[in-house]
């Protein structure tokens, strides 16, 4: 053990150094020495000099015992196990402590592909829109890919390494003993926060992140019959994905605003309409509004305030939820009638209506209680014509 030098030593660091402060001294020497970087016949063995340090000293426990013990206190059976023991070749060192991305190794312990993360987007759109469908262009800010590293959030010319900490799993088993035996507690790892590697230079243009925000133009297609909290997933269009992962959805969330005559309900459009005593009493033809255009509506003589028409096949698609572009009818249109009292009237106007009062007399006929079953159908046959 006498030839081993001082791990505090390798690392160019005081005995009080901070673990910060190792980490910092740790990734510059791992550049230096990185054997993909450093072409000397001595690279490799320094560098695993390197690593065996690092591995002692940010761990406290071993960091404690080797303050006391020296290296006798981190061999086999107290603490660190020591890079010579159990490895045939350095190809095993860089497979046990990398993954096996620099030795080549067999066993390869990379983390598996996972998708891409959900986006989500708001877009609002118009009453007469959401009936008859519409394509919109939106623009959305995603995270992609960095061009200049491709994803590994380490300069050009480099590559990341796997944590000395956790080697390269992106986690810390610590056996903890109670009176009821040994459990093991499975946690993220602290220094590499659970990715598994180290990035010994960072990528100048996404700062190590492996993404960089970007805004992009999508078109989206909305069919027609959509309504408030319509989703439209736009597939393959959200965050990237992680280690070869796919990309995430984009989810368009559709909010419609409110028309100034019309309301829907389900497929139905339904209109308020106001007509005067006259119209009521006398009957009229009258232009009405609906979402396709103007219609004629023939008002029916004693037409009471209440009355509801309908036309039919003028309101909203039927949404086709299979993609498939069926066509799959529309709902109706409801005119609800209410009858205008006048309040303003001229003085021709009361005379008028004097004369009428005095021809229709003053009686006043309650009116019986018919039941609720008897409401209800004659509220039925206002809205369906039954």
């Amino acid at each position: 053990m006498a030839d081993k030098r001082d791990y505090y030593e390798v690392l160019g660091v005081s005995r009080t150094a901070t673990k910060d402060e190792m980490k910092k001294a740790f990734r510059r020497l791992a550049r230096q020495y990185h054997p993909d970087v450093n072409k000397n016949n001595d690279a490799t063995e320094k560098f695993k000099e390197i690593n065996e340090a690092y591995e002692v000293l940010s761990d406290d426990q071993n960091r404690a015992a080797y303050d006391r013990y020296g290296h006798a206190g981190v061999q086999n059976g107290s603490g660190f196990s020591g890079f010579e023991g159990g490895f045939g070749s350095v190809a095993d060192i860089f497979e046990e402590f990398f993954g096996g991305a620099f030795g080549g190794g067999g066993r390869q312990r990379r983390r598996g592909p996972r998708r891409g993360a959900d986006l989500r987007y708001d877009l609002t759109i118009s009453f007469e829109e959401a009936v008859f469908g519409v394509e919109k262009e939106i623009e959305i800010t995603r995270p992609e890919i960095c061009d200049r590293c491709h994803g590994s959030g380490a300069e050009p010319g480099t590559r990341p390494i796997a944590c000395t900490t956790c080697n390269g799993s992106g986690e810390v088993r610590r056996v903890q003993q109670s009176i009821l035996g040994q459990f093991v507690n499975v946690a993220t790892c602290p220094t590499c926060q659970g990715s598994g590697e180290l990035i010994p230079e960072l990528c100048q243009t996404c700062g190590g992140r492996k993404h960089v925000q970007r805004i992009r133009t999508r078109p989206v297609k909305v069919p027609p019959g959509v309504d408030n909290d319509t989703q439209i997933r736009m597939s393959g269009e959200g965050g990237p994905g992680v280690n070869g992962g796919p990309p995430g959805n984009l989810f368009v969330i559709l909010h419609v605003q409110k028309h100034e005559f019309f309301r829907r309900r389900g497929e139905d459009i339904w209109l308020d309409l106001q007509i005067n005593v006259a119209q009521a009493a006398l009957g009229d033809e009258v232009t009405v509004p609906t979402i396709d255009g103007e219609e004629k509506l023939v008002i029916p003589p004693g037409t009471e305030s209440g009355k509801v028409f309908r036309l039919r096949g003028q309101g909203v698609p039927r949404l086709d939820r299979s993609g498939r572009g069926v066509n799959r009818g529309r709902g109706d249109q409801h005119i609800m009638v209410q009858v205008v009292t006048p309040k303003n009237l001229t003085a021709e106007q009361k005379d008028l209506f004097k004369q009428l009062a005095g021809t229709l007399g003053k009686e006043v006929i309650p009116q019986r209680d018919k039941g609720i079953f008897s409401q209800l159908k004659n509220a039925l046959g206002d809205v369906f014509g039954i």
